[in-house]
């Protein structure tokens, strides 16, 4: 007798299924609680691809591209599509790099050959015939062994020297039609789920695939080019590939040599040499610039960064003082609140905009003013003879989550103000084919810094990140353009770094934590890299902020 099992779906539906069963055609029976196709799984918290089969009963939740996971499965699963177009475009032996986010996709660029907008049109139109082709996402084990020895035969030693460190008997690959390669997490069922993208030339051979995010799951937003951003990441890449430093597997090997020292040194130079151009840049404009306003999503160091902007103001005669945002926060009685009646402390709606621009154009005047502090504690702005009177040489800084936004500052001439964007654009990759998400370097840095300053464990961290992004999307990142420069927080060695005190934290997540999928993505993506001891990590390192040690924070 053929046996049965029981699926819970959410506590809202239960079926019965034989054991034995796809996920994938189990999904089928759940699709009607979904607005676009299912991509994975998640059975008794552990996430799993539609093509594995359950054999007895189990919870089950199920993620289409509207979530953050299965946001990622699709994007993962276009990035494998797009590698076959091109090389049914192109020829198999050309390469496409899947290089780092830009807007609301992936910069990409084909490597051996040149390429303009009507090879981008055959490479779109492939990928579209792929999706109708409906292959399926094939999951096979591979020694390790075998796995480097196949990808030696191609020629494609990017895998073979990321392989390198990783110490798994058996390696996961996924096939889709003839191509095997290999992704560190889930990928879809099939191609037909993922036929939602678009293809735009930019120059150089480079390109960007953009696709539905979590904010607007139904369609692809036509890409916008960011030119600030966009150049800051090519001219970071550009400084990565001048110091052989492009892959998790170079900063392995200099790891594993002992060498990596000197690229500390040099990553920290890069940061400084932003500021210190920045600086030469408000002091020639001394006379007009009077502040200086920096803002940045979570974890990208602003407080580190406006703490050295000081420092390198100072250096050229002018007098800084900072400014916090915070202490212009409503009484907590005045807070806006959310849709789900919680204080919006997020919502520039929670400052007192008029009363600060009042001070900010006092300032200027050259007007003394009493400047207050927020009692966190009884939510209430105090005054305790904190007075401020600029002169001549002086300048303010103001470092916040809305200084871009040109609301906070309405009442001061442009001319007055410079505003920086400051943000973590990761230009290393895993491989050709597994780019780093700048967001998961971010997330790494606040979980560190979390537990370390505010007595949170990881899965704290991770339960509160979705907030952290919608609060970003919100509030920073539509304003980026409105900068005057961008500053790139990331430094090249930082994740050997940050895998030192953040894996110890994910592996406390505990398998039944709601959290635990997401604490063991990061620890599958940390494996990728080797530890890099935190010894010569300057005191004033923008790191600092985040595994302490910092002259700045104590």
């Amino acid at each position: 007798m053929e046996k049965t099992i029981t699926i819970n779906f959410r506590n809202i539906a239960s079926k019965s299924f034989p054991a034995g069963t796809t996920l994938f055609e189990v999904s089928k029976k759940f699709q009607k609680y979904f607005n676009y196709p299912i991509l994975v799984s998640r059975v008794d918290n552990d996430m799993l691809d539609l093509s594995e089969k359950i054999h007895q009963n189990c919870n089950i939740d199920f993620y289409d591209r509207s979530s953050e996971v299965g946001n990622s499965v699709y994007s993962r699963s276009l990035y494998f599509m797009l590698v076959l177009a091109v090389k049914r475009v192109l020829g198999s032996n050309v390469e496409v790099i899947i290089e780092h986010s830009i807007d609301k996709g992936v910069y990409c660029e084909v490597v051996g050959v040149e390429i303009d907008k009507p090879v981008i049109l055959k490479i779109e139109n492939e990928m579209l015939q792929i999706v109708q082709e409906g292959y399926l996402f094939n999951k096979v084990n591979v020694s390790r062994y075998d796995t480097i020895k196949y990808f030696k035969k191609l020629n494609r030693m990017d895998k073979v020297r990321a392989l390198k460190y990783i110490s798994n008997s058996y390696i996961t690959l996924y096939r889709l039609t003839d191509i095997y390669d290999y992704f560190y997490s889930e990928m879809a069922y099939s191609t037909r789920e993922i036929d939602e993208f678009k293809l735009t030339f930019i120059k150089d051979n480079g390109f960007v695939l953009s696709y539905p995010d979590v904010y607007n799951p139904e369609v692809t937003l036509d890409y916008v080019h960011h030119k600030k951003m966009y150049e800051e990441f090519l001219n970071y890449t550009k400084w990565g590939r001048l110091l052989e430093v492009e892959n998790a597997a170079d900063l392995n090997e200099l790891v594993s040599t002992g060498n990596y020292d000197n690229l500390i040194r040099l990553s920290e130079a890069y940061y400084n040499s932003q500021l210190s151009r920045i600086s030469d840049e408000i002091a020639k404009n001394s006379v007009d610039i009077k502040i200086i306003l920096i803002a940045g999503p979570s974890s990208s160091g602003k407080t580190t960064t406006a703490k050295k902007m000081e420092t390198y103001l100072q250096s050229h005669g002018l007098k800084t003082h900072q400014i916090s945002l915070d202490d212009y926060f409503l009484n907590r009685e005045d807070t806006p609140k959310d849709e789900f009646g919680n204080y919006d402390f997020e919502s520039i709606k929670a400052i007192d905009i008029e009363l600060f621009n009042q001070h900010l154009t006092k300032l200027l005047n050259k007007e003394k003013v009493c400047l207050p502090e927020f009692n966190f504690i009884n939510g209430v702005r105090e005054y305790k003879n904190r007075c401020l009177q600029l002169e001549d040489n002086d300048i303010i800084i103001v470092e916040g989550l809305h200084g871009l936004n040109e609301d906070l500052t309405m009442s001061i001439d442009k001319r007055h103000k410079y505003k920086i964007y400051i943000s973590t654009l990761t230009q290393l990759n895993i491989d050709m084919h597994n780019r780093i998400h700048t967001s998961d370097t971010r997330k790494l840095r606040r979980i560190v810094r979390d537990n370390k300053y505010r007595g949170y464990c990881a899965a704290d961290t991770l339960k509160m990140w979705p907030s952290i992004r919608d609060g970003e999307e919100k509030y920073i990142f539509q304003y980026q353009d409105d900068a005057d420069t961008i500053v790139n927080s990331a430094l090249v060695y930082e994740l050997g770094v940050l895998k030192t005190y953040a894996e110890p934290l994910l592996f406390s997540v505990e398998e039944n934590d709601e959290m635990y999928p997401e604490a063991l993505r990061l620890i599958n993506f940390l494996r990728s890299f080797l530890p890099v001891p935190s010894d010569n990590v300057p005191n004033d390192s923008i790191l600092r902020e985040f595994i302490s040690g910092s002259c700045f924070h104590g």
